[in-house]
């Protein structure tokens, strides 16, 4: 296994000083499995100032010396180091009310989550694995080292990394872990929110998503409540072949692999058993979902502690994720003046993703939206004004015409829809004379009204 010259020589100088070292978890799975580890955490029978003392030329930093982690700065990497360990009971299900050091690297190994995770190396003694981590790495299965019901009970977000590494990795859970997880699922409750979304952002984004999501519903429906009404929910519609989250978990996989869109797809049907109404054939219709839908997700966002940036463009996409798709060049002038070209690449994508997640005959319509998003690219690229500042004139212009209020922000309003329809150039003598057009045609209106 290749190391980065200051790991192996910080792994060395740890050995010569009579401490065995290793390199543990995540940076010996990556390898095992071929990939290019990018962290590497070194474990080692060094107490925490036994290790300080081996270091003593280089910057210690007790990171986190009660649970035996010190970080040393050296060779200008920041290396954490820490000490062989057992846990004892976790009698809040996230943290180890104690903590003792141990001498022996497979104490350290037997408190660690997965068999995967659970293996150590050294260039002295090479790979540690009492616990067949390389086997089922092989074999392609996530499996929990010794216990499963202890090392969920230990901490329950256990359970989320299980299905984000299953869904990353495409690996599928052993059944008595699976069964564990199941038992512990509501003690996700006892987890911290950001702990939760951090890995979940991470899961919707894995290749094998959609299988997760429907091998573990209720799981799902801890971490997001109003799942739990989708499962088994029949659309009765005849552009559905699906319950609604079967739906949802095959739109989600459809969706480009971003957080924004993984969630957006994951939440752009929250709303819909709340709107349904059906017709006198029996035909059901969800009329008004995307804003229902749209507003559960801002609330079930905030809960997650999601950043305010990716709530409010998660929001913006369910809200606009079913709208009407016209291939006219007004339609995209507006569309894009509404949206912004991102926002609506976003949305135009949540079609597809939709649609792709529906009745057969509803991918017909994906070319059209295809072609949609090409047309708003190349409407893009010459950067017309879709923004009031973008106008060729200001309400300092129009001071001559109408005093700062209301009507001179109205005024600007019509201005920008007339120049983005295309019926009226954004040339400051054409504004003006549309300025004072409009002004005569507004208080006209309110004089009327009153």
């Amino acid at each position: 296994m290749d190391l980065p010259f200051q790991i192996a020589e910080i792994l060395e100088r740890l050995d010569h000083a009579g401490y065995s070292a290793f390199v543990v978890g995540g940076c010996v799975r990556d390898h095992l499995m071929g990939l290019s580890p990018h962290d590497f955490d070194i474990t080692t029978a060094a107490s925490p100032r036994e290790t300080e003392r081996v270091f003593a030329d280089c910057r210690v930093i007790e990171t986190g010396i009660k649970h035996g982690t010190v970080t040393v700065l050296y060779k200008g990497a920041s290396v954490e180091i820490t000490t062989f360990r057992v846990d004892g009971e976790y009698s809040d299900g996230r943290h180890p009310d104690s903590v003792s050091f141990s001498r022996n690297i497979e104490d350290d190994l037997s408190r660690r989550d997965f068999t995967m995770n659970g293996i150590a190396y050294s260039p002295k003694r090479g790979f540690v694995d009492p616990f067949g981590g390389e086997r089922d790495i092989r074999a392609g299965i996530i499996r929990a080292i010794g216990d499963p019901d202890k090392r969920f009970s230990e901490d329950a977000l256990r359970v989320v990394r299980a299905l984000r590494f299953s869904a990353t990795l495409g690996f599928p859970i052993e059944e008595n872990t699976a069964r564990a997880m199941d038992a512990h699922k509501n003690d996700l409750r006892k987890v911290s929110a950001e702990r939760i979304f951090a890995e979940l952002k991470r899961l919707i984004c894995g290749k094998d998503v959609k299988r997760v999501l429907l091998e573990f519903p209720a799981v799902f429906s801890v971490i997001i409540p109003p799942l739990a009404e989708m499962v088994g929910y029949d659309q009765g519609s005849k552009y559905h072949n699906s319950t609604l989250y079967e739906h949802t978990a095959r739109a989600v996989e459809a969706a480009p692999p971003t957080v924004e869109m993984r969630l957006a797809m994951l939440f752009h049907d929250l709303g819909k058993p709340h709107c349904k109404s059906t017709d006198e054939n029996g035909e059901c219709h969800y009329y008004g979902h995307a804003a229902v839908s749209a507003e559960m997700a801002g609330e079930l966002l905030r809960a997650l502690k999601c950043d305010n940036a990716l709530r409010e463009r998660v929001v913006h996409i369910v809200h606009y994720h079913d709208i009407p798709v016209d291939t006219s060049r007004r339609y995209f002038r507006r569309q894009l003046a509404k949206h912004g070209a991102e926002l609506f690449s976003d949305i135009m994508e949540a079609h597809i993703a939709d649609d792709s997640a529906k009745a057969p005959f509803c991918l017909e319509r994906i070319p059209k939206i295809q072609e949609a998003m090409q047309i708003a690219e190349e409407i893009s690229r010459e950067a017309p004004p879709f923004s009031i500042k973008s106008l060729a004139i200001s309400g300092k212009d129009l001071k001559g015409i109408v005093p700062p209020s209301p009507l001179m922000g109205e005024i600007l309003a019509r201005l920008l829809e007339e120049v983005v329809d295309e019926t009226l150039p954004n040339e400051k003598n054409a504004l003006l004379s549309r300025a004072v057009e409009l002004s005569k045609e507004l208080k006209d209106l309110s004089n009327n009204l009153e």
